[in-house]
């Protein structure tokens, strides 16, 4: 059985999508950018400030499915340039500690809303 769930502190969907689907212990969370979620737009700032905002987006679906993420095992970061990669793997790291979870990165055409950086994961409740 599926569930949903959602997070009032983070972005609403912008599409037919959940912004996470609870499935037995596991929970998918969809892609985050960096929407402000109080206002629907994107952050104004370089990749370092657009994954913090991606990264507080996906914090708050955590929040609402009562995980954090010390219960992610897995993520993907989708880049629009390799050369950021650096900075955001500096932020992304400052929101986990180890064991840290498995991870993809990858360099994509683009992403919506033109982000820099796009950011899913997979969370266990066991």
């Amino acid at each position: 059985m599926k569930q949903a769930v959602s997070a009032d502190g983070a972005p609403k969907a912008i599409g037919p999508y959940s912004q996470a689907i609870r499935v037995g212990q596991l929970l998918f969370l969809s892609g985050q950018v960096a929407l402000d979620p109080a206002t629907g737009q994107m952050v104004e700032g370089d990749v370092a400030a657009q994954t913090h905002r991606a990264m507080m987006n996906l914090s708050a679906v955590l929040k609402a499915a009562g995980l954090t993420f010390a219960d992610v095992a897995r993520t993907t970061i989708y880049l629009a340039d390799m050369n950021d990669f650096g900075k955001v793997n500096e932020v992304y790291g400052s929101y986990f500690s180890e064991p840290y979870p498995a991870r993809a990165t990858v360099q994509v055409a683009r992403l919506p809303k033109d982000a820099r950086v796009e950011i899913d994961a997979i969370a266990s409740f066991t």
